[in-house]
């Protein structure tokens, strides 16, 4: 670590990748820290795919079990799964809850391509919400018995059938789903066999309110920066899906919180104070799951991404987290691939060159921890993977 012509700290990518996995805890698994811990250092963790999201939590923990996780989430409410960066689901800590609110709620807007005569106005919006939080104060609901409640408490127009959504149309009340989740209105409850629920997280944090919006940017900028940095606006806009001139604003007025870094001859900041890197690369081989955090929120994905990975990891728009990696030292080095048959896990691993003896000593080391956390008795097969994307 040297000093740029410019004063600030010059830090390779080996360097920054090798802090990531420290912050992330993917440098060595963890003996002590819990489900909470684990999401809060990560900035949540993504939970579109719910095994997913729960693999991503154990495997950064020596002995976590998907029952411990599955606690955390459904029992001890230290974990809660709701709508997050970029409006999608994830798990988050319970107890930031109201960080999160405050931050999330901060963010201009995305109408994702409606037009203005399908989208909500501002009082139907609030109309919506108010008619989610009367109709979950105290009990869990599926999605139709909530889209009912919301209907009857609000008009036939919140039902309109105006929504494009996976080959179907939804009722235009559903367009705040997300803005519930934001202001504490809703939030995931447990399945109900096949059907997903929904229910008010204020019956396991009655006092919640959302933080003042300053105060809840700048944690959740600091928190980015701490599990993700050194990063630039554009990186920080592109993980929470916001606009870039928002970020750079952000950014120019937390600037005295701040600090300038080169990564690779590159500007990017990192938080005042918080400039300790390691001297050198770390050696870790990881098996990640969908959408996990470490993918999807570090930058830049060339680097995160090199050669092959790019072609092989990544969506052809560039979207990363639809495939599972094999993470070598904080590069995508591979994908895999598992199928559960019985008491067996059966797992491919695709490595794009050949592993050295204590890389697959480390792999095996992954399945085996991997077999251990579902219950399992693994089996691994290192070949070509055939499954496609996570849409």
């Amino acid at each position: 670590m040297t000093r740029s012509t410019t004063g600030g700290l010059s830090l390779s990518w080996s360097q920054v990748t090798a802090r990531r996995l420290v912050r992330q805890g993917l440098d060595i698994h963890s003996q002590s820290a819990r489900p909470a811990e684990i999401v809060r250092a990560l900035c949540g963790a993504h939970a579109q795919v719910a095994s997913a999201a729960f693999w991503s939590i154990g495997l950064r923990g020596a002995s976590l079990t998907s029952t411990e996780v599955k606690d955390a989430l459904w029992t001890e409410h230290s974990l809660v799964k709701t709508f997050g960066p970029r409006g999608t689901v994830h798990l988050l800590a319970t107890q930031d809850l109201p960080l999160w609110a405050g931050a999330l709620l901060a963010i201009p807007p995305s109408h994702n391509g409606h037009s203005k005569e399908v989208r909500l106005t501002p009082e139907q919006t609030d109309e919506v919400i108010k008619a989610i939080a009367a109709a979950l104060v105290d009990t869990e609901l599926t999605i139709d018995e909530l889209s009912d409640a919301v209907i009857a408490a609000t008009g036939p127009w919140a039902g309109e059938r105006v929504m494009p959504a996976f080959n179907d149309m939804w009722p235009r009340w559903r367009m705040a789903l997300a803005q519930s989740g934001f202001r504490g209105a809703l939030c995931f409850g447990p399945n109900q066999g096949t059907k997903v629920t929904y229910t008010s997280p204020r019956r396991f944090l009655p006092a919640f309110a959302p933080v003042e919006e300053r105060s809840a940017l700048v944690w959740l900028l600091k928190s980015y920066l701490s599990a993700y940095g050194p990063a630039t606006p554009q990186h920080f806009a592109q993980w929470l899906n916001a606009p870039r001139s928002w970020a750079r604003e952000l950014f120019n007025a937390l600037s005295d919180e701040l600090e300038e870094v080169s990564v690779n001859g590159s500007l990017a900041w990192a938080v005042a104070g918080d400039t300790a890197f390691p001297s050198s690369s770390l050696q870790s081989v990881r098996l990640l799951p969908y959408f996990d955090a470490y993918i999807v929120g570090s930058q830049s994905r060339e680097l995160l991404f090199p050669g092959q990975a790019a072609q092989r990891a990544l969506t052809p728009s560039g979207q990363a987290g639809n495939y599972p990696v094999l993470l070598i030292n904080g590069i995508v080095a591979g994908v895999w691939h598992q199928r559960r048959s019985g008491r067996w896990l059966d797992i491919t691993v695709e490595p794009f060159d050949q592993l050295t003896a204590t890389q697959r000593h480390e792999l095996d080391g992954q399945v085996e921890r991997m077999g251990a956390f579902l219950n399992a008795q693994p089996r691994l097969t290192l070949g070509p993977v055939i499954a496609g994307a996570h849409a």
